[in-house]
This record gives structure tokens, sequence and C-alpha cells, in this order.
């Protein structure tokens, strides 16, 4: 009775007051796709301290530890009572403490509560010793002393100090630089490589000479060649790629959280050295985002929010999803979807001439005209009054739909509507939409949005025609001006009053884009597209890994074009598609044989059979079904809200 009572009682207290375990609150570490550590963010205060658990270390670290601290570890239950003997005999004889006695579980509940080095303090160390062995396994108690061991400074816990000291992961650490973190342990201001190398390298060969041989550690060989090797003088910057990424993954997540992603540690490296090594030609307080994903999956590879230092203001901002002019970027996506409802094919000859569209007039760049051109031409040279026209005979509303299900909607200012200027970059976008919008150029015209970290795969909707989003991407396909690798198609863009710079491209595999511009939005005298954000791209496409040889242009499709022409389609409304209640609606339709009828809701609407069009007024707000019968019976149709 009287056992089961203290039994009772021991368990009630256990309850009452459990291990603080607050200080193993960490940092947050995030993780490339192949689990290499990208950027280390700190814990609160300012701390480096990084979850460690024992298969974090290699196994010989875990060994020196063990025979250095606490040779009965694995045996006892958080209390040795041979070390504390042991230790008050020495204590006696020498008049002073010699050793502490302490357990490795004893000096993880010291660094989970720290105390005054005290008699008292150590009876409640042995306490929670015992609680610590009672809660967790040897393996998750090494873990709390991996994480909480001080390095020196702000450095909490082996990971950390493997980082700082030795600029890489604890799991590659060789003997030398292993025995230099559990020696550092003991006493980490007094043996700060960075400040008394010459007590650390005596701490480190002490540590070496009298624990490494032997025990499933290291060799007599190994140990002498670790003997010969210099302690680091200085600490290694903590890794911090892709800031603005993983300022933005680790606001949400948990404590201590490892965060995979879907970037590349060594593209990402490059992506930001050529970032800053492009800025220095560009003048004072100019800014260049860039971005690299793979078409096929939709998965970032790169991003750099901002390349200028990232500690000021205007550098915290991720401009990655800065909403900015487009300026003639757009134009490819206004391109596929004329050539999609037949309104012009590449071969089509345009006029580039003086034009007025009631009181909009659109000049070129140039500020000149090129007469009559083909339409793949007129893209490539991005001629403004081309593309206004196209998209007078698309539609603006069909155009203005399209982006929005693609993913990039035209953000307009408050109570505008689209209108012709969106041909010309008249709305803003992010550079994260733009680069999206070209992958749906290399994806067969389905549209999925980019992704940072790892998950299922989204749905790709068909926005464009296969052959239609082919043919804008092998117009493309042009040569660098300046030299680069072979296949890519490629746009530039720049806005009003040269603010924005603009460069995208896509080839087989990947889809790239760079922005240049201020991140306050002024603008930056001389600053072009063509001449600021192009050569980076190609730069960029450089260090990507070569794509297939396969021109984007004559990439299998699922239909011919001529036929997937002649198909039956809505062309206005798209599906999804949401319109303001007042005055009427006009629907068109495209391919199939006539004559046509449209119906909503099953009503049919009373039209010249012969014309691709009917006028439509919606009785009220609400959701309504559109359908299109051609002479054959097929049908085709899109539900739409008004409101």
């Amino acid at each position: 009775m009287a056992a089961a009572a203290l039994a009772l009682a021991v368990v009630a207290l256990d309850r009452a007051l459990p291990p603080d375990l607050s200080r193993l609150q960490a940092g947050v570490e995030v993780l490339d796709r192949h689990g290499r550590t990208l950027s280390i963010l700190p814990a609160p205060g300012g701390i480096w301290r990084l979850p460690t658990a024992a298969a974090d270390v290699p196994p010989h670290l875990l060994a020196m530890l063990v025979a250095a601290e606490d040779a009965r570890f694995r045996w006892h239950p958080g209390v040795d009572p041979l070390a504390l003997a042991r230790a008050a005999f020495q204590w006696l004889r020498a008049g002073r403490v010699v050793s502490g006695g302490s357990t490795l579980t004893m000096q993880a509940a010291r660094l989970l509560e720290p105390r005054p080095r005290t008699l008292r303090s150590k009876a409640l160390e042995m306490l929670r010793a015992l609680q610590l062995e009672a809660r967790f396994s040897k393996d998750e108690i090494l873990a709390i002393w991996l994480t909480l061991a001080p390095q020196g400074g702000n450095l909490e816990g082996l990971r950390a100090g493997a980082f700082a000291w030795f600029g890489r992961p604890p799991g590659q650490l060789d003997a030398a630089e292993s025995a230099l973190l559990v020696a550092l342990a003991r006493r980490p201001e007094a043996l700060r490589p960075d400040r008394h190398p010459g007590a650390a390298r005596a701490a480190r060969d002490a540590m070496l000479r009298q624990r490494a041989p032997g025990a499933g550690q290291v060799s007599a060989a190994e140990r002498d060649l670790a003997l010969d090797t210099p302690v680091p003088t200085a600490r290694h910057p903590m890794p911090r790629l892709a800031p603005h990424l993983s300022r933005q993954l680790a606001r949400d997540a948990a404590p201590g959280a490892r965060i995979a992603t879907t970037l590349d540690r060594d593209l990402q490296r490059a992506a930001e050295a050529l970032a800053e090594d492009r800025l220095l030609a560009l003048s004072d307080h100019a800014a260049m985002a860039m971005l690299v994903a793979e078409i096929e999956t939709r998965e970032i590879r790169a991003l750099v929010g901002g390349s200028f230092g990232v500690e000021t203001r205007a550098g915290m901002l991720d401009l990655t999803r800065a909403i900015r002019s487009p300026g003639s970027a757009q134009k490819p996506f206004l391109y596929a979807l004329a050539f999609e409802a037949g309104v012009a094919r590449p071969e089509t000859l345009v006029a580039d001439l003086p034009f007025r569209f009631g009181s909009y007039a659109p000049e070129n760049f140039s500020r000149d005209f090129a007469g009559r051109i083909t339409a793949a031409d007129a893209l490539r040279q991005s001629l403004n009054l081309p593309a206004v026209v196209l998209l007078s005979e698309l539609g603006v509303l069909r155009y203005a739909t399209a982006l929005k299900l693609a993913g990039s909607p035209p953000r307009l200012a408050p109570g505008a509507e689209p209108s012709l200027p969106l041909a010309l970059g008249g709305a803003g976008t992010t550079l994260r939409e733009l680069v999206a919008l070209y992958a749906l150029l290399g994806d067969a015209g389905r549209a999925a949005p980019l992704v940072a970290v790892p998950g299922p795969p989204a749905t790709r909707p068909e926005i464009v025609l296969p052959r239609a989003a082919a043919a804008v991407a092998g117009i493309l396909v042009n040569p660098f001006p300046g030299g680069g690798p072979q296949g890519v198609a490629w746009k530039t863009g720049t806005s009003w009053g040269g603010r924005d710079g603009w460069a995208l491209g896509l080839d087989a595999r990947h889809v790239a884009g760079v922005w240049v511009g201020r991140p306050d939005g002024t603008p930056v005298p001389g600053l072009t597209g063509r001449g600021a954000a192009l050569p980076a791209l190609a730069a960029l496409f450089a260090r990507l890994p070569a794509a297939p040889r396969q021109p984007l242009a004559v990439r299998p499709t699922p239909r011919p074009f001529a036929e997937a022409a002649d198909r039956l389609r809505l062309v206005f409304p798209m599906p999804g598609a949401v319109l303001a209640e007042g005055g009427p609606i006009t629907l068109r339709a495209a391919g199939g044989r006539r004559p046509l009828v449209f119906l909503v809701d099953g009503a049919p609407l009373a039209h010249h059979r012969a014309r691709r069009e009917a006028a439509w007024v919606p009785p009220g707000p609400g959701f309504y079904r559109v359908t299109v019968l051609d002479a054959d019976g097929v049908a085709a149709g899109a539900e739409l809200r008004v409101r």
C-alpha cells in the first residue's frame, strides 16, 4: 500500500510540475527540392537554434559525446550513482569541485531550465533528469542536448554550431569538427574559435586524444589526421538563399519546422549571383527580380524576390509579387487567343498604320509605323497598333476573362473597365503571373499556378487551343541579340515612362522571367526591357540544364490547327465569366456549321441564324448557362454570373 501510494504521489507530482520545454522553441530551416538547406531563420530573440536529432549528427560525434560526458548514458535512469559517488569523493579529497557527476540527461535538464550552479540546483536537475527519462527515449534526450548545447555567442545546438563554424550541416562533419563542437559545449565563450583559437584547438585536440580511438568512433590514423586540421577563426554566415520566399514560408510555419520547397539550391545561388552582377550596370536604386519554373510541373526552381540589400526596407519586398504594368509582355497571350478565334493567323497581313479608336490613338515605341506586315512579324517586332486591332476584333471582355482564367487577372484602377489599352499593358500584373502565362504557351495552352512547395498537381484547364499556343511560342523563338542559348522563345516589355522592364522566355522544359525597375515605381531613365532585362534572361537560360532539342513551334498537339479552328466553340463569354448588369451582352461563337442557335438556360434567343453572334439582355443578377448549337447538333456552352 505504501509503495502504491508513493508511486501515485510521484505520478501526480510529475503531472503537476512537468519539465519546461519552452526553450526548445527553435528557428525555421527552409530546404530545397533535394533536402539541402536554403535558408535558416533564427528563433525568437535572435538565437540561432535549430532542432537537432541524434540521426542528424554522424555516429562518431555521438560516440565521442557519450564517451566524454556520460559513458553509462544508455544504462542509467537519468542519474548515475557511480558518477555522483566519484564526484563526491574527488570533492572531499581536493576540497573543490573536480567533476560534477552530471549525466547527459541532467545536462539536458539544466539546458532546459538554466539555474545558478548550486547544490540545490543539482538536486533539482537530478529530479528533472528522472522525469525526462520517464517521459522520453534516450535518443529524444540526446536530441534535447544536441538542440540546446551552447556553441558560443548566440549559437545554440550542434546544427547551428555546424553551420556557423563549418558552413555545413552536422551530418557532414569529420572527426576534428565533431570534437570541436563537443568540446565547445563545455565552455562556449572561453573556447570560441573566432576569439580564442589557441584554446579552442587545445580543447579539441584533448577531446580527440582522450576520446576518439576505439569504441566505434574513429581510428588512430583518423585521429592523427584530425589533430593536424586547423580550427576555424571566423564564423560562416548562416544560409540565406531565397530570403523573400523563406520569410514568407516561415511566417506561417511552426517553430522548429523544416520546410521543403521546389527550389534548386545550385540554381538559386546562380540566379542570385547573376542578379547582383547585372545590377552593377543599372542605375542607383534599381532592383531586379527573377523567376524560373519547370513547365510540366509549374514548380519554381529559382526565385529572386529583389536583388538589392535585403536588410533595407525596400529589400524586404518580394517584387515577384509586386503589381506592375507589363507593357508589351502580355501580347503573346493576346495573339494566341486571336489565332484560336480565327481573328488572324500567323501569316495574316495586318496594317501597322496610324489609326484612331475614338479618342485612343496608339503609337509604337519607335514612334513610326511598319505598314502592312504579317501577324507573326507584328508580334516579333512588338508593334502596338496591330495588337490593339486584334483586341478590338477579339473583344476586350473576352481577353480580360481569359486572362483571369489563366491566373493573371488584369488589375485596373478603381471604377475602371477593361478597354483597348489592355493590349499594351494597361492593367497591372505580377512577375509570377506573367511567368505562369508564358508556361501556358509551352504546355499546350493549359493554365496552372506556379508552386514553391511540393504538393499534388493542380488541375490544368485548357485556356488556349494547343496549336495556337504552340504557334505563338514558335514565332517567339529567336536568337538572343547579345548571344545565348538557342531554341528559346522570348519576349520583352517596357511599361510607360520606363518604370518596368520585362523579359520572359521558355524552352521545351523551363519558363523564366526577369523584371527590372525601382521598388517605389518611379521611372528609371532609359530603362527598357530589351536593354535591361533581356541580357539577364539570356544569361539565366544559359545556366539552366539543356532542354530537349524539340522545337516549340512543332510540338505534337492533340488536334491539327485547321480542325481545331473549325470546331464549334463559344468565344464569349468564357466559362466562369463574371459580367456587370446593365445593357445587352453580345454572345459570340466561332466554328461549326451554320445556322447557329443561341440559348440561355435552355431558352432560344431571337437572332439572325446566319450570324455567329446574338444580343442578350440579362433579366437580373444571377447565374446563367449559355449554349450554342450548330446545324449538325454540336453544342458548346459556358456558365457565367451577372452581378
